[in-house]
């Protein structure tokens, strides 16, 4: 029996404080193929405490960062946070950026802010891309329906005859 199968009791019978947190990512799974498997970086299964300690923080941190909007963990009904594999992502970049950059919680909250209004317009600017890409192909199509006829002048001319 190990250390931890015993409770990894100390001498004198007390707890040791640390605990092994075990992380499992979800993923759809859309073949059969190893390459066809799609994880979901964005599924928020994991607990305060395993969040804080893969992201390098105190669980009472990431609250703070919930209250400040920093991060946005989901709620399960009874009230405890969830956190994706994105968001402790996003909270080691909020501690980089505090700890080596000098920023503080507020300039990052703003940074993060315009991060997500960039994504959104390169968003918008890769529809509207794809929509005149649309556009262009069905120009091109409707010119080549026209074949013959598109040399032809419309010019509206007026005409007399000879008067007698």
């Amino acid at each position: 029996m190990t250390a931890s199968e015993n409770g990894d009791r100390r001498p004198g019978g007390a707890r040791a404080s640390r605990v092994r947190t075990v992380v499992e990512v979800t993923y759809h799974q859309r073949g059969t193929a190893v390459d066809d498997v799609e994880i979901d970086f964005d599924a928020k299964i994991l607990a305060i405490s395993a969040a804080a300690e893969m992201a390098g923080m105190h669980p009472q941190t990431l609250r703070q960062y919930d209250r400040l909007g920093l991060v946005e963990p989901a709620r399960t009904p009874g009230g405890g946070r969830r956190y994706s594999a994105r968001d402790v992502a996003q909270l080691r970049e909020i501690q980089r950026l505090s700890q080596d950059e000098g920023v503080n919680l507020a300039g990052i909250k703003r940074i993060m802010d315009l991060e997500r209004e960039v994504a959104v317009m390169r968003a918008e600017l890769a529809a509207a891309v794809e929509e005149l890409r649309a556009s262009r192909a069905q120009l091109a199509e409707l010119r080549a329906m026209a074949g013959p006829f598109q040399r032809r002048s419309t010019d509206i001319v007026l005409w007399q005859g000879k008067r007698q």
